[in-house]
């Protein structure tokens, strides 16, 4: 135990730096003192190697590495200290703890960064269901409410509920504030990590290496790149495909809006457009492959392992799972049921889900993607630099 008091009372000096550590650094130091000192997880992820060029773990580092882990819980499962051995070494569920506390410490506006703390499910479906209201009120007192549950059909034409400059009025300072709140975060945190100078030929293949480590998810392979570990101590891929089909079908969906756009006001091309066209086709095929993987992480969240991550943030992760799946259930029932008289209710409904999403986007669990690939390319730049530059003071 006096090595283990030492390596505490070590762990919280050197995390100290200017202002004292919270107990979740602390806990996150204490963690990886006792990990680097022991080293068999060494090779499981980007996490581990990058621990292992440091000898001591002050704030900037802790927040850095807490987003480098990928929570796959491969090292968990292989740790001798885990609990219940008196060190409960848990590196996922510290890594997680302190990924909050990075979200919250960066946000912008700083105040709107306690939000961190009480985005959970019930908020994100309350505010989706309070603006899809807000709109449906908005749909009958321009007509009545019986046209609002079925009127004649309008042949998909949404502009003849909500004209086109009205919905970039409600939509575009909602968007921008979520692009510039979050690049306003990142920035801060990248900021604080100093990545370091990087010779002019190595910058190029350090970003491609982070966008291929992003895009790829290839820390979530586990230690033996055979997947993570979920409800049990087998490997399994389900969480990679998961993420994959959540992110790639977001994307898509995101281009399909990116090229509506471009016809609109490049072209002339105004919506709706055919089931043919390539928004409509883009937007479907995303709206497929989003609803498939949210609903595949909601079933992991649900059986995941209760030593993985954090249990304080299940609200919010279900929350930001819950706001995504609803945007792309009702997107495909609203495309497939855009010639009905149905449609200005399925059009008032998937605004509400896409507004509630964008409006919680800078304060949800969408932060993490973002955090995580600068993590990412600051790693891409730190192997690339002389291991000298990373022993501190030794």
């Amino acid at each position: 135990m006096q090595t283990l008091e030492a390596l505490v009372k070590d762990a919280v000096a050197t995390a100290q730096g200017a202002t004292p550590p919270s107990p979740a650094e602390a806990e996150a130091a204490r963690v990886l003192q006792i990990c680097n000192g022991c080293r068999y997880c060494e090779g499981f992820c980007g996490t581990f190697q990058a621990m292992t060029r440091r000898l001591e773990f002050p704030k900037a580092d802790i927040h850095y590495l807490a987003n480098l882990c990928h929570n796959c819980g491969a090292c968990l499962h292989a740790c001798q200290y885990a609990p219940p051995h008196e060190f409960a070494i848990n590196v996922p569920r510290a890594m997680a703890q302190v990924r909050r506390e990075t979200y919250t410490a960066h946000a912008w506006p700083a105040p709107l960064g306690a939000l961190y703390q009480r985005n959970g499910l019930t908020l994100a479906l309350a505010l989706a269901v309070s603006l899809s209201l807000i709109l449906m009120l908005g749909v009958a007192v321009q007509g009545s409410w019986a046209q609002l549950w079925w009127h004649a059909p309008l042949a998909g034409d949404f502009y003849r509920i909500f004209p086109h400059n009205l919905m970039v009025a409600m939509f575009a300072p909602v968007f921008g504030f979520a692009v510039l709140a979050l690049g306003i975060g990142v920035a801060r945190f990248w900021k604080a990590q100093d990545p370091g100078a990087l010779e002019a030929p190595l910058r190029g293949p350090a970003r491609a290496e982070a966008a291929h480590l992003a895009l790829s998810l290839k820390y979530l392979g586990g230690g033996h790149g055979e997947g993570c570990h979920d409800e049990d101590d087998a490997f399994t891929e389900r969480r990679r495909r998961a993420h994959h089909l959540t992110f790639y079908g977001f994307m898509l969906c995101f281009a399909a809006t990116s090229l509506a756009t471009v016809y609109h006001y490049a072209f002339g091309w105004v919506a709706p457009y055919g089931f043919s066209s390539a928004p409509k086709l883009l937007g479907m095929a995303g709206g497929v492959a989003l609803t498939i993987g949210t609903a595949a992480l909601w079933r992991l969240n649900l059986r995941r392992h209760p030593l993985h991550g954090d249990p304080a943030q299940k609200p919010m992760d279900r929350g930001f799972v819950a706001l995504l799946f609803g945007t792309a259930v009702t997107g495909l029932v609203l495309t497939l049921m855009r010639d009905t008289g149905a449609l200005a209710l399925l059009l008032c409904v998937h605004l509400g889900f896409v507004m509630a999403l964008f409006a919680t986007l800078p304060y949800g669990k969408f932060a993490h993607g973002l955090y995580r690939s600068a993590a990412l390319l600051k790693w891409a730049i730190e192997k690339r630099q002389p291991l000298s530059l990373k022993l501190g003071s030794e």
